[in-house]
């Protein structure tokens, strides 16, 4: 009996299959109740699926069980001095996961829901994330379960100094390169890299990322990853003949990524009548005023709610959640993992929303995802849509390199275009892989390829 070419493809996607869900059995038995770990790795594992089919020596060099378990994962303890004169204790951890293009690189999480598989999930969509941007970084995560929330400056800095005598030992410009994430913006950066220099006895700008103008950052990073998530979803809406122009859209979250992606969405003539903070949203139908918004946030540090304040037509209501229910064009989930759940999505899918970009890690459940993929919603997922941060945090290790600053606009210029490529490689690798206009697969096959072409060439590591 003469075997078909399509019983033959059968046969391939079967056994790819069949690896696929071994290892991920695996992965959940040696990281038990690691809830965000799995989901991480499921929704990337089921996108490699054709791949294996297709390059069946990434399965005979096990590559999916060397990438799902980190070269290294750190925990320490981090004791620190509060006003009172009383010692805290905090968890530590750093994750660096994999090194096989470049330095790890990611940023630090200090917020009070930090745990082995919250960070386990950041840093294993790093690699993935990074790999994409096209610059030469590994993947890697990390932070505490310090709640930077009600504490003094004096606070913050001395848990900062604790944190870093304890990290310094594991990082380095070519080594491991923190930055900044939820909990950790400029001002923690600061005294990061000021306790960091300290022990080290020299001036190695290139170890973190995120710093001050004056001490080796770089411009466009404070906007980079809401600048780059609108930039990405631009080029998913050229595709159908759409824009911002025009639009209403809608944005989780109100710290740095929220920010920047209203702004750039206003410049490019949205209209953003909605964004939220851990205790509620707030709607205002002539357009979200963003000058009010960042003295807020990033001046008064302030709680979203102010906002009514000054602009009495706002209305505020608690329960952020529901901020998905308003009727929208563009949706940009940019606040934290899992915010979007099926019912939300549904919701959203039911108002009429056109495209969703995700300006978060892994903002949209699983399930979430499939509402939207099955309704032909345009879907930007995370490690490609938020992948403008560690990207202009590349082009700030490149600059400290050189001990050369670029202008605004020269680091904004190169953002764009790494979104762009980041788009199209994405699109390309989802037609060419059999799933053509899904990001999702296309972003998960294409950051996977190359990371896994590099840890073959380099050897059993």
């Amino acid at each position: 009996m003469t075997i078909t070419q399509q019983e033959v493809q059968h046969v391939s996607l079967q056994k790819a299959q069949n690896y696929v869900n071994e290892v991920f059995e695996a992965v959940k038995k040696r990281n038990p109740n690691e809830k965000e770990f799995h989901q991480a790795v499921k929704e990337i594992f089921d996108s490699l699926v054709p791949v294996f089919a297709k390059h069946p020596h990434y399965m005979d060099n096990n590559v999916l069980e060397r990438i799902s378990e980190p070269e290294r994962f750190l925990t320490f303890r981090v004791p620190w001095v509060d006003d009172e004169g009383k010692v805290r204790v905090n968890r530590g951890f750093r994750v660096q996961f994999n090194s096989n293009i470049g330095p790890y690189k990611g940023g630090l999480r200090f917020h009070p829901s930090v745990n082995a598989s919250i960070i386990k999930f950041l840093g294993f969509e790093q690699i993935f994330k990074n790999s994409l941007t096209g610059q030469p970084i590994g993947g890697g995560k990390g932070g505490s379960d310090f709640d930077p929330k009600g504490k003094s400056d004096g606070e913050i800095m001395r848990f900062c100094q604790s944190f870093m005598t304890e990290l310094c030992k594991y990082i380095g410009p070519d080594i491991d390169v923190p930055a900044g994430d939820i909990g950790v913006g400029a001002r923690e950066i600061g005294y990061l890299f000021g306790q960091y220099k300290r022990i080290r006895g020299g001036f190695e700008a290139g170890v973190l990322t995120g710093k001050g103008l004056g001490y080796g950052g770089s411009l466009t990073r404070t906007e980079a990853t809401g600048y780059g998530t609108v930039y990405f979803v631009e080029e998913m809406l050229k595709d159908k003949g759409l824009s911002f122009n025009g639009s209403t859209v809608i944005v989780s979250g109100s710290g740095n990524v929220s920010i920047y992606a209203i702004e750039k969405a206003a410049q490019l003539g949205a209209k953003v009548v909605a964004c939220s903070d851990s205790d509620g949203y707030i709607y205002d139908a002539k357009g979200i005023n963003i000058d009010t918004l960042k003295r807020i946030k990033e001046v008064e540090r302030d709680r979203i709610q102010a906002y009514v304040k000054e602009h009495p037509d706002a209305i505020y209501h608690d329960n952020c959640s529901h901020i998905w229910s308003i009727p929208c064009d563009i949706a940009l989930p940019c606040a934290t993992q899992n915010e979007i759940d099926e019912k939300s999505a549904k919701m959203l899918v039911a108002n009429g929303v056109k495209a969703i970009g995700e300006g978060a890690n892994m903002p949209s459940t699983l399930e979430a995802i499939d509402v939207f993929l099955s309704h032909s919603i345009l879907f930007g997922p995370a490690k490609a849509a938020n992948a403008g941060g560690v990207a202009v945090s590349a082009l700030e290790m490149a600059q400290n390199s050189m001990r050369m600053p670029w202008s605004f606009e020269e680091v904004d210029e190169k953002l764009y275009h790494i979104m762009k490529n980041i788009y199209q490689t994405s699109i390309t690798a989802a037609k060419e892989y059999g799933h053509p206009g899904n990001l999702v697969v296309g972003a998960n096959i294409a950051g996977f390829i190359k990371v896994a072409d590099a840890m073959i060439a380099q050897g059993v590591i």
